[in-house]
């Protein structure tokens, strides 16, 4: 056991995308990021032909999107569903169209370490935005 004067250690995050940048002391970016969530494996293990050129292409813009602040994916999020819900012609349509986007790309993403009830769940979200945006653009 170390001293009480001594520091704890800090475990250093296994991916390379979890670890945080050297501190560069620019004074112009005073705003602190969140760091990501530690873990082993960024991407499937095996993966191969789409699911992995997809995963691949996809680690930058979840890198970005989990540097935001937590509450503004759910707002925008839920302010583009309520005006979907809300507008009854072919713009309520064009405003689902990007929650549709993003929870089927997070489903595709999350799908390999889903169990039945989470991909039942994803599967049944989505068949409600494509209905949704379906009856907003008069198809049905």
């Amino acid at each position: 056991m170390g001293s009480e004067t001594e520091p704890p250690r800090r475990q250093v995050p296994a991916h390379p995308l979890a670890r945080k940048p050297p501190a560069q002391g620019n004074a112009a970016s005073p705003r602190v990021r969140r760091p990501l969530p530690q873990g082993e494996q960024f991407f499937t293990p095996g993966a191969t032909g789409l699911r992995a050129e997809v995963e691949r292409k996809s680690a930058a813009p979840l890198v970005f999107l989990f540097q935001q602040p937590r509450w503004v994916i759910p707002l925008v999020m839920v302010a583009l569903l309520i005006a979907g819900l809300v507008v009854p012609d072919w713009r309520g349509g064009v405003a689902v169209l990007p929650v549709l986007a993003f929870i089927a790309w997070l489903a595709y993403l999350s799908w390999p370490s889903l169990r039945l009830v989470g991909r039942l769940l994803r599967v049944a979200v989505a068949t409600f935005l494509v209905l949704l945006a379906a009856t907003r653009f008069g198809l049905i």
